[in-house]
This record gives C-alpha cells, sequence and structure tokens, in this order.
C-alpha cells in the first residue's frame, strides 16, 4: 500500500489514495497500525483520499486512536495540496467532500507548487445540543466547568466537531497532558471534545495549545483555531480576524460578519512517500 507522510503545521498524517469509499471500521483498524510511532509510519491520524460524485475529491480522517474525525482543517489543507499537485491539477479553487458536507478550498502557487490554502470551514456552530454539550441555554458561552481538583472556565463551539475553549494566563506553559485528557472525556461532552487552552495577546492575535480528540496533545488544529477566534468574539476578546500561534506555526483566521463562514489560511507540506507491505484498504 503506497503512502504519503504530509503535515500541516506539525500536526501530521499518513494519506492513503484509494477508488473506494473506505469501511469506517477497516480504516480505523488501519489508522491504529499506520500511525504508532513506535511500530507504524507515525502519525496524528490517517487521511484517506477518494473519488467524490459531488467534489473535486473526497476525504475521510481517522484518528490515531482509530476513530473518525468528522473535521480537521489540518488535513483539508493536505488533501488540497494532494489532489491540486497530484489528481485535479493547479486551479485556483477546488471542493473536497468531507463528512461534515463539501468545503471549498482557494490555492495560492508559486512555481507549480501550493504555497498556502485558504479553506472555508463553514458556520460555526453554537447551540449547546448540536455541538454536542450537555448544557441549558442558547449558547455556553464562558460557562463554569469543575475537573479533578479545578475550576475552568469555557466556550464551546462546534466547527463540525466539538471544541471547548478555556483562557489561560500562559498556553504555552499550561500542562495541556494533564487537564486535556479529563476535560476531553467530561460527563458533560457526549461525543468527548477537543480542548483549546489559550492566551489573547490583543484583539488580533492569540496563542493556543491543543489537546485533540483520540489523538492527544498535538502541534497544531486546525478547526481548533477557528473555534479559539469565535470564543474570542464571542466573549470580546478578540476581532473577527485574528493571528492564531500554534505550537507548529501560525494560522489566519476569519470570522465573515457578511455570509458568517470561517475561513482559515495556511500551509501544508510533504513530508515523504513510502510503501506499506501487504495488501492495503
Amino acid at each position: 500500500m503506497k503512502f504519503t507522510k504530509m503535515h500541516g503545521l506539525g500536526n501530521d498524517f499518513v494519506v492513503v489514495r484509494t477508488e473506494r469509499t473506505p469501511d469506517p471500521r477497516e480504516a480505523g483498524k488501519w489508522a491504529v497500525r499506520l500511525c504508532d510511532r513506535h511500530t507504524g509510519i507515525g502519525a496524528d491520524g490517517l487521511v484517506v483520499i477518494a473519488p467524490s460524485q459531488t467534489a473535486d475529491v473526497a476525504m475521510r480522517i481517522f484518528n490515531s486512536d482509530g476513530s473518525e474525525a468528522e473535521q480537521c482543517g489540518n488535513a483539508v489543507r493536505c488533501v488540497a495540496r494532494y489532489a491540486a499537485e497530484r489528481i485535479v491539477g493547479l486551479k485556483e479553487c477546488l471542493t473536497v467532500e468531507t463528512r461534515v458536507g463539501p468545503q471549498t478550498v482557494w490555492t495560492e502557487t508559486k512555481d507549480g507548487r501550493v504555497r498556502r490554502i485558504r479553506v472555508d470551514m463553514g458556520e460555526p456552530v453554537l447551540e449547546p445540543a448540536r455541538i454536542p454539550v450537555r448544557m441549558e441555554g442558547a449558547r455556553a458561552v464562558e460557562r463554569e466547568i469543575a475537573v479533578g481538583d479545578r475550576t475552568f472556565f469555557f466556550t464551546a463551539v462546534s466547527m463540525g466537531n466539538p471544541h471547548m475553549v478555556i483562557e489561560v494566563e500562559d498556553a504555552v506553559s499550561f500542562p495541556v497532558d494533564t487537564w486535556g485528557p479529563l476535560l476531553e472525556t467530561h460527563e458533560w461532552f457526549p461525543a468527548r471534545t477537543n480542548v483549546e487552552f489559550v492566551t489573547f495577546h490583543s484583539p488580533e492575535e492569540v496563542t493556543m495549545r491543543v489537546w485533540e480528540r483520540g489523538v492527544g496533545q498535538t502541534m497544531a488544529c486546525g478547526s481548533g483555531a477557528c473555534a479559539v477566534v469565535v470564543a474570542g468574539v464571542l466573549t470580546g476578546r478578540s476581532r473577527r480576524r485574528a493571528l492564531v500561534h500554534l505550537k507548529g506555526g501560525d494560522l489566519w483566521i476569519e470570522w465573515n460578519e457578511r455570509d458568517g463562514h470561517v475561513y482559515m489560511t495556511g500551509p501544508a507540506e510533504f513530508v515523504f512517500e513510502g510503501e506499506w507491505p501487504g495488501p492495503g484498504l
């Protein structure tokens, strides 16, 4: 089985191209094997690219624990670059079919290569029941939550997948590995949740660290960066366009007031090619 290793700001993926939509159970088992950093290739997730009847390509993403994610901004950028350079040809605009619907992607190219990708991440979901989070009210904004021996205030946002955004004094030094897994599996989040710990430096600049559902701490999370800016706007800490600093690099995020969609701009990189022995997906 041929594969390509790619990453978006250090959020890395094993990318496999197939001619059919994968069976989620089988793909999940493959994700566990391929993503293991000791006995496999090593990655945060497995991305499967397949043909689409409604878009340029279709993608499915499976976390390193075998669970399937609804959405992944960094993976969409990787798929867009892969598709533009290897499947559909270089063009300014293409569409990627995902579990949450088609996503429009714009590419910036130079010397025959894609340098940056802008993704329409759609409208954020703010109703608790649709995120989902077990909480009364129209929105879960700066709600109190207790876990372990500590209390946090969080804002819940879905970007096709659930996010919990928590402001902390210093996101860089915050013990993400301690609190992330406890908050991910909190009983209020029936589908578990991604957790972003953030520090707002100004209304246009924020630093975040992320604990990803089904993966652990990663170097970047595109949908998480989108959720952070949405939460920042809702709490009055951020403008609608902001630079988000992640462990692996920076993303520009814009929550467009005209159409209500969130747009994410950043890079995607090839790392290496390889072949896994034996039959594949």
